[in-house]
């Protein structure tokens, strides 16, 4: 069973999942929120997902962040379409910034370097990864 996970944001989620085995964390996809039910129903046509792991915005003094609101909505309407999934949360703060680093330092090419939607997917990524390494301990 794979682990997916998701970067919210109101004009882009990034999604990533994991491997089967729950080890490796790859980025999946980035998709318009008014799409994402659509490729959720389309993804778990041939996947099975054990888990949904949402992150969660966070102010620098642990209080949720003004963008946490949508965060709760997207939560709530998750757990009514796939009440059979559980759903964790994980503290997103630095993903965005850690995830532009990466990209920044991987070596392609700038118009490839300043594409939101691969903030998003690596930001989704370091979520998991985040997420599964906690899980392992």
């Amino acid at each position: 069973m794979r682990i997916m996970a998701f970067d919210y944001g109101t004009k882009r989620i990034g999604v990533a999942v994991s491997d089967n085995l729950q080890i490796i964390a790859s980025a999946l996809s980035t998709v318009h929120p008014d799409k994402i039910w659509e490729f959720l129903e389309e993804y778990m046509k041939g996947e099975t997902v054990g888990t949904f792991v949402v992150g969660k915005p966070m102010q620098m003094d642990g209080t949720a962040s003004e963008s946490a609101q949508h965060v709760v909505g997207f939560r709530r309407k998750l757990k009514r379409t796939y009440p059979h999934i559980p759903i964790e949360e994980v503290d997103e703060r630095f993903t965005s910034k850690i995830a532009s680093r990466a990209i920044s330092q991987s070596g392609l090419k700038k118009n490839k370097r300043e594409d939101k939607k691969l903030v998003d997917q690596v930001s989704a990524v370091l979520i998991l990864q985040s997420y599964m390494d906690r899980k392992s301990f």
